[in-house]
């Protein structure tokens, strides 16, 4: 329990109220008893000048035994609390009114008595207690003068032994422990008002938290969110946390998808590897075989069908070996593109150029069609250059003889957009979304046949991404194939 926040903040509250209610207390007493010295000293400041100005107290350099007995009994009916001392110039006591005994001090000090009449006094002024020599007091004094010349001071002491130490006055005076208490009752008031404004603070806290401590990736995550967007309508720190907390949460969710969805393809991508390799493998292995086996009995032209094929599987199986380390090497990070302004269309016919052979075998018709005054692009040209390639061959292992291949180049929207449109047998609705994927192939039978391994596309596919670019294919059954990319137009700076 002391460990949670609100424990914490409600002990430091706790304290903090208690060293300020001392401090206040301290501070009201002290001030309290300043307040009534200045008053006491305010009303009496004119008291021994008047005493003076009635009473004769030192006459011909000798003290007047009946003007200080005089005074001693006026003071005692008027305020017996008055302590009155009679001083030479050099502030020793000559002459006192408390009983023998009572008083401590021989002199006191020169130096309050001197800024008494310096004007512009600050009170309290105090001065030496007699009776106590670790006391000080406030006082009226005046001088005693005798044609002109100073004869010694009349030094009153207000208030006498009626101010005792600070426990004291509290035990006796009811306004100050009336004090005391309203003070002490507010600061309770407002202890258990901050710490109820503290629960009200922390309560988002402490749910996040908890939130937080059950949280089970596997789980769920509709309560979370309905909390988490409750809180983030106030905007302040504990809800930017929790709002952090829920974006934190998503992203772990969409990893978590992410590695699911990466080990499934993992596992599609090594069967379909299993199965690539493993039907040019069996049948090179059934035509060394049967090599090995039947060599004295075959002639020469069954010897050389059989070195063909076993070539041409070990061709398909180079290639696939040769797309898969390409496909992995565009995968990695490691892989940049190599921006370069260059000619779509004269690229395109270097290309075709690669294709024109089987194109004729099969009388298949590749045209580029474009527009005079086409601009550059900016792009990876030996990229480009596989992108086009893939595409094309894609084309003519899809059309029938005495088809048509068409390119055409045009800008659209700020873009080069490349069309390379077939009249082969088309694919279906269903299998659009799919040939992009690796490994995808409608008819696997085509292996046997010498197809495809299914990794073209996809190749494809991620050289456009790597260069932020899409790619899209139209097509439906029987009506042929298009695919249109887009590449950066080059503008000069």
């Amino acid at each position: 329990m002391v460990k949670s926040l609100y424990t914490k903040l409600a002990i430091v509250l706790l304290v903090l109220f208690c060293l300020l209610g001392l401090f206040i207390l301290i501070v009201t007493q002290v001030t309290s008893n300043m307040y009534q010295q200045e008053i006491v000293q305010r009303l009496n400041r004119d008291l021994a000048r008047q005493i003076v100005a009635h009473k004769v107290l030192i006459e011909d350099d000798r003290i007047s035994e009946k003007g200080l007995k005089d005074v001693f009994e006026m003071l005692m009916v008027v305020n017996p609390n008055i302590e009155v001392y009679l001083l030479d110039p050099a502030g020793k006591i000559l002459a006192f009114s408390a009983p023998s005994g009572k008083v401590k001090r021989n002199s006191v000090s020169l130096e309050p008595i001197k800024k008494w009449f310096e004007g512009d006094v600050v009170y309290p002024l105090i001065g030496d207690d007699p009776r106590n020599p670790k006391r000080k007091k406030v006082f009226s004094v005046a001088r005693i003068l005798e044609r002109g010349k100073l004869q010694g001071y009349l030094y009153v002491i207000l208030g006498g032994e009626i101010f005792d130490s600070i426990a004291q006055k509290l035990k006796e005076s009811y306004i100050i422990k009336l004090s005391a208490l309203w003070i002490i009752a507010s600061l309770l008031f407002a202890l258990i008002t901050g710490l109820l404004l503290f629960a009200y603070l922390t309560r988002r806290l402490k749910r996040l938290a908890t939130v937080m401590d059950s949280f089970d990736v596997k789980q769920t995550t509709t309560h979370l969110q309905s909390i988490l967007r409750e809180d983030r309508r106030h905007g302040d720190e504990i809800d930017r946390l929790a709002f952090t907390f829920k974006q934190l949460v998503d992203r772990i969710q969409i990893q978590m998808e992410n590695l699911k969805q990466a080990d499934t393809l993992r596992r599609e991508l090594i069967a379909n590897v299993s199965h690539d390799l493993r039907t040019p493998l069996a049948t090179l292995q059934g035509f060394i075989e049967t090599m090995s086996i039947k060599n004295e009995i075959l002639n020469a032209k069954d010897r050389q069908h059989h070195l063909k094929i076993a070539i041409q599987h070990c061709e398909r199986l180079s290639k696939l070996v040769e797309e898969l380390f390409e496909l992995t090497k565009l995968d990695s990070r490691e892989t940049k593109v190599q921006y370069e302004s260059f000619n779509i269309s004269e690229l395109a016919h270097d290309v075709i150029q690669k294709f024109n052979l089987s194109a004729k075998k099969r009388q298949i018709t590749i045209q580029i069609d474009h527009n005079q005054g086409l601009p550059f692009v900016n792009a990876d040209i030996a990229m480009i250059e596989r992108v086009i390639e893939n595409l094309l061959d894609n084309a003519l292992r899809h059309t029938s003889e005495g088809g048509m291949i068409r390119l055409t180049f045009n800008v659209q929207n700020g873009d080069m957009a490349v069309c390379i449109s077939d009249t082969g047998c088309g694919i279906p609705e269903e299998d659009l979304p799919h040939v992009f994927d690796r490994f995808y192939q409608r008819d696997r039978t085509q292996e046997s046949k010498g197809g495809h391994s299914g990794l073209g596309l996809a190749i494809t596919k991620r050289i456009l991404e790597l260069h932020k670019k899409s790619i899209i294919v139209e097509s439906s059954a029987g009506s042929g194939t298009t695919f249109t990319f887009f590449l950066p137009v080059f503008h000069l700076a």
